[in-house]
């Protein structure tokens, strides 16, 4: 997968000289209140340029904060069936954090996988997490059905609309990586924006995936 400041703050000193008058009691009463309106605009200003800098300094700081992605990777969008017949695309699931699960029904490895993508499907979908299985070779939809029923299949499980589509975007992901996706399981996350953040090859646990699942929910 491809991977991939200066914060300027400006002060303002104003300093303010006093002003001294020696006249007699009205010149002096005048002079006050002139000096006094001057210092409280003087302190207006400042307290304007003051309140204007950090606002300034707050937007190059949210800037800076934003990640440089233009080295990751952008999940495709597709096009696949669910076993129940509607159709999916991924797009659907924008702004969740996504657990994309290669697999097969005839895979020991991904069988002994679906406990463990079950539990984290029921605890953190309330988070924001959903996990999208796309079943390879493993029959016709109502044979899927009946395995996901078996094993209390509580995710989203996509098949071919007849056409091995499938595979069509097994290849894309293959691509989208740099890596054919020549084994099963394999589990790509995708983060809240749409990017890859993470690859796995082989069957994994709870703990490992929410590991590095946990800081994008």
């Amino acid at each position: 997968m491809r991977k991939s400041l200066l914060i300027l703050f400006i002060g303002s000193l104003l300093i303010l000289s006093g002003c001294s008058a020696k006249e007699d009691g009205e010149n002096v009463k005048s002079g006050i209140r002139d000096q006094g309106s001057e210092v409280a605009e003087q302190k207006a200003e400042e307290t304007n340029l003051a309140n204007t800098d950090l606002t300034k300094k707050k937007l190059k700081q949210g800037n800076a904060a934003k990640k440089d992605r233009s080295n990751e990777t952008k999940a495709p969008d597709f096009k696949l069936a669910t076993i129940g017949g509607e159709e999916f695309y991924l797009s659907d699931y924008a702004g969740k954090v996504v657990m994309l699960n290669f697999w097969g029904t005839w895979c020991p490895p991904c069988r002994k996988e679906i406990p463990d993508l079950v539990n984290l499907q029921t605890k953190y979908n309330k988070d924001g997490l959903e996990i999208v299985g796309i079943t390879l070779n493993s029959g016709s939809a109502a044979e899927i059905q009946k395995f996901a029923d078996q094993k209390q299949i509580n995710y989203t499980i996509l098949t071919d609309f007849g056409n091995n589509e499938t595979q069509a975007v097994t290849n894309l992901y293959g691509q989208a990586v740099g890596e054919p996706i020549s084994s099963i399981p394999t589990t790509l996350l995708i983060d809240r924006d749409g990017y890859i953040v993470k690859g796995y090859l082989g069957a994994r646990s709870e703990e490992v995936f929410y590991n590095d699942i946990k800081e994008y929910l």
